[in-house]
């Protein structure tokens, strides 16, 4: 078994929820060639510095959550796509001790496929940020203000497409005015939605 990290160990005592079942988890991938680190502020396990698993605790399910998920075969049909807009991470939901249990064998044969997948070098193809659309009244915005274009243009791609999904989320103008408006001075400061 590889060697556990201290600060996964902090993480699961403070788990107010799902802490057996993320004990669970944590198990059967530490009896893989993965090394467990603390990432995102949840264990995530890795191979030669790459992310290949994470798991966490929510409300309603714990996950066991594969990077690069959508290039794993799924005979089971078990990997869930996280959110409407993810792209390349799947995961699987538990929500209780027994399905872990009865799911090792698959959970394990799941792993190892993502341990074959990053060993490989595959890459998952993402869309690329011009792919996404640009509301018109951040078009606006950005024609209106060089200083925030420019902002705009120096965040990493993935904090301009939180921001692009996020301005086109909302279905009135008004309100993607709003946001926009809300975000402006973050985005001037180099920063993403959640940083």
């Amino acid at each position: 078994m590889n060697k556990m990290n201290p600060k996964v160990d902090g993480f699961l005592r403070k788990a107010k929820r799902w802490r057996e079942e993320l004990q669970a988890l944590r198990k059967l991938i530490l009896a893989s060639e993965l090394t467990e680190e603390m990432k995102w502020r949840v264990p995530c396990y890795t191979l030669k510095n790459k992310n290949v698993l994470l798991i966490n605790g929510f409300k309603e399910y714990c996950a066991l959550m594969f990077v690069k998920g959508v290039l794993l075969k799924d005979p089971r049909h078990i990997l869930l796509k996280p959110g409407e807009n993810t792209q390349a991470s799947r995961w699987i939901r538990f929500t209780g001790l027994p399905q872990i249990a009865g799911m090792a064998p698959v959970l394990k044969a799941y792993i190892e496929e993502a341990i074959e997948v990053e060993k490989s070098g595959l890459k998952v193809k993402l869309k690329k940020t011009s792919d996404f659309k640009i509301p018109r009244e951040f078009k606006k915005k950005l024609k209106e203000s060089p200083a925030l274009k420019t902002a705009f243009k120096a965040l990493t791609p993935g904090r301009q497409r939180a921001y692009l999904l996020y301005f086109s989320g909302a279905k009135q103008s008004q309100t993607r005015e709003s946001r926009i408006e809300k975000y402006a001075r973050q985005i001037l400061s180099g920063k993403g939605m959640d940083d």
